[in-house]
């Protein structure tokens, strides 16, 4: 994605979904940032719903849980507050050495999470005219669990 000619205002959101490849692998991670003012009480709670979706789904990564599951944890939690049709994605890609790779974390799909897996784990509210907001991490499925790849915080920022 490349920046566009948006002129920012007071209390705008702000997607910052990034990447970058080292020794031939790609990396991606989002985190959404408000423009120099503390949100609406309706979007903390918004921006509060979406990483509450993020831990959950995180929360439940081992080896052999289906990645069906994975993605009604976080829906659920966004369901429950009220945005389900505010979440219109997947709630994950595989990547590697492309940024999409086949596979997803989707309610479609019933494969099992196996060692060695790299997905992201993405949940997102988007409130057209309004707010939108998405924390993405990429998680490494472990022996025992997961390993969270990237390490920038989660909790809600104001950028100036």
């Amino acid at each position: 994605h490349s920046p566009d000619n948006t002129v920012l205002k007071e209390g705008d959101t702000v997607l910052f979904d990034v990447g970058c490849r080292k020794d031939g692998y790609c990396a991606d991670m989002t985190r959404t940032f408000f423009y120099k003012k503390v949100p609406s009480e309706k979007h903390r709670a918004i921006y509060e719903t979406v990483r509450r979706a993020n831990a959950a789904a995180e929360a439940i990564l081992k080896p052999g849980v289906p990645l069906c599951e994975v993605d009604k944890a976080a829906r659920q939690i966004i369901e429950d507050a009220g945005y389900g049709p505010n979440f219109t994605h997947r709630l994950g890609h595989f990547i590697g050495l492309e940024v999409h790779e086949y596979g997803d974390v989707s309610s479609a799909n019933t494969k099992v999470a196996e060692v060695g897996n790299i997905f992201s784990i993405e949940p997102g509210i988007y409130v057209e005219g309004e707010v939108g907001v998405r924390i993405e991490d990429l998680v490494l499925i472990t022996e025992d669990g997961c390993e969270i790849l990237n390490s920038f915080s989660k909790e809600l920022d104001i950028v100036e």
